[in-house]
C-alpha cells in the first residue's frame, strides 16, 4: 500500500497501473492487505482533494475490470469498501468472531506448548470471560508468555490482565 499511494497528483494512479501491468505478464496471486484503505468509498466532490481521491478509485475499478488473475483483498472493515468494488468480487468470505469453544482452542494453541503453566490456568474460563477474536487472543497470549519468562511460568492472572488489555484495545467494555 505504501508503494502505491503517493501524495503527488496522478502518481497513485500511475502506481496502480504499474502494479496491474506487472501482474499481466505473470501468473500471480495478488494479495492486498487492509484493502479498505485503498478500495474506500467514493465521496461527493467538494474539493480538489475529493476529486483526486475519486480518480484513484476509478483507476482501480478500471484495472479490476481488466484483471484476469486472482486478487485477494483482506479487511476487517469491509463496510468501508466501495459498493462498486464489492460488485466485482466473486467470493466474499467472512470470518466471524469465534464462539467460546473455539476461543478456548485458540488460547490453548496460542500459548506456547513448551511454556510452563501455573495450575490455575483455565482456558475455558478465559474463553467465556473474554469475547475476543483470534488476533487479540494471540496478542494476549504472547504478552503473557513474555511476562511468564520472568516468573518462570504463565499464571492465570497474567492471561487475564492481557486479555483485559486486548479487550479494551478492541473497544469492548470489561467487567472486573
Amino acid at each position: 500500500l505504501a508503494a502505491l499511494v503517493s501524495k503527488y497528483v496522478g502518481e497513485t494512479e500511475k502506481n496502480i497501473q504499474g502494479l496491474f501491468s506487472a501482474t499481466r505478464a505473470r501468473s500471480v496471486v495478488l494479495l492486498l492487505d487492509e484493502a479498505d484503505a485503498l478500495f474506500g468509498s467514493r465521496v461527493e466532490v467538494k474539493s480538489a482533494t475529493d476529486k483526486y481521491a475519486n480518480l484513484e478509485v476509478n483507476a482501480l475499478l478500471q484495472e479490476l475490470d481488466a484483471f484476469e488473475g486472482i486478487l485477494i483483498l483482506t479487511s476487517n472493515l469491509h463496510e468501508n469498501i466501495d459498493d462498486a468494488f464489492r460488485r466485482r468480487l466473486l467470493v466474499h468470505v467472512a470470518y466471524p468472531v469465534p464462539d467460546a469453544d473455539m476461543r478456548a482452542q485458540l488460547w490453548r494453541k496460542l500459548v506456547p506448548e513448551e511454556a510452563p503453566l501455573a495450575d490455575d490456568v483455565d482456558f475455558a474460563r478465559l474463553a467465556k470471560a473474554f469475547d475476543l477474536s483470534g488476533g487479540y487472543i494471540r496478542n494476549a497470549a504472547l504478552c503473557a508468555a513474555y511476562a511468564g519468562i520472568g516468573q518462570g511460568r504463565i499464571e492465570m492472572a497474567m492471561l487475564e490482565k492481557f486479555a483485559v488489555e486486548q479487550s479494551r484495545a478492541a473497544g469492548k467494555l470489561v467487567r472486573l
